[in-house]
């Protein structure tokens, strides 16, 4: 058995997850996460403000001593969006090398969409329809469309919802001027996604960790039902998503924090996330939707395990 690390140095969250795996089997032995916010205050100056970088340092000493204490032979660290648009991104990951001894690869968006399709991969079966798989990050939302075990098409657009929510979100509730300007931003920003869906017409949107976590967190409150840990993919039927979206953008931060199953870390950028999957179900017709509890890291496990991805 070996054990290994993997690190997910997200926009708004930063992950760990340390698994013990041999060829016939798997044991996951740690999960754990740190809201970090890196772009907060800067993402759209492309910056890394001083004091997220020092909440970046914290978490990645945090796992550092949690990686030390399961003895982990090998970590596998990556960085997204915040850390390759930043004009001081390479010099964070240095820090944080010199700091932690974790080395960090900051990823391209394609690299970080593929990893992400894998994941989702390994929490369900696509089956053989096709699949629009999305992920909503801070600073950037990736794009998959394909089927089991086949990626057809990928792209990673920067509109996180840190981003959006600083561009577009003055007012709280959200204004509808203000949603039809983030929309009419959308409109331009996804040309080359709406036009895959005319070549490849998906017939399911996925969801993938993350908001959607949080949209079906709700709809379970709603149902009375519980999430448990070992689920690997989550109920938000398609009628409930829309009720739940309309409840969003009509509150105000404080009465978005009352809905059951709401977590503060997403309560400010759910909004602008929501509005970007309401358009897009504006824009295609999809049959169901699918959220999936597995996301970059996992794909990260599953290259791994698969001999795909070596340091």
């Amino acid at each position: 058995m070996k054990t290994i690390a993997i690190i997910d140095c997200g926009t708004n969250t930063f992950h760990l997850l340390i698994v013990q795996y041999d060829k016939t089997s798997r044991e996951v032995l740690l999960q754990d996460k740190r809201v970090v916010n890196i772009g907060r205050g800067g993402i759209n100056d492309n910056r890394i403000m001083d004091d997220a970088q020092q909440r970046a340092i914290r978490a990645i000493k945090e796992f550092r001593d949690s990686i030390d204490r399961y003895g982990a032979m090998e970590v596998f660290a990556f960085a997204t969006s915040a850390f390759r648009n930043a004009e001081n991104g390479p010099s964070l990951r240095d820090k944080i090398r010199e700091a932690c001894n974790i080395s960090i690869e900051i990823i391209s968006g394609n690299d970080e969409a593929e990893f992400i399709f894998w994941g989702v991969n390994a929490a369900m079966d696509l089956g053989s329809t096709t699949s629009l798989v999305m992920d909503i990050g801070g600073g950037s939302v990736e794009f998959i469309i394909g089927k089991k075990d086949q990626v057809k098409w990928k792209r990673s657009f920067e509109i996180g919802a840190q981003r959006l929510l600083d561009l577009f979100h003055h007012h709280d509730p959200i204004l509808p001027n203000e949603i039809e300007t983030l929309k009419d931003h959308l409109d331009r920003e996804l040309a080359d996604l709406f036009t895959a869906f005319v070549k490849y017409n998906p017939t399911t949107l996925v969801g993938s960790s993350g908001t959607f976590d949080t949209l079906s967190a709700i709809y379970y409150r709603q149902k009375g039902m519980d999430i448990t840990p070992q689920l690997t993919e989550t109920l938000l039927p398609m009628e409930n998503y829309k009720k739940i979206h309309a409840e969003l953008v009509s509150k105000n931060r404080e009465e978005r924090m009352k809905i059951p199953g709401m977590i503060g870390m997403r309560v400010d950028m759910i909004v602008v996330a929501s509005c970007i999957i309401d358009l897009l179900l504006q824009k295609h017709e999809f049959n169901r939707i699918r959220v999936s509890t597995y996301s970059l890291k996992e794909g990260v496990l599953a290259q791994i395990v698969d001999g795909k991805l070596l340091h």
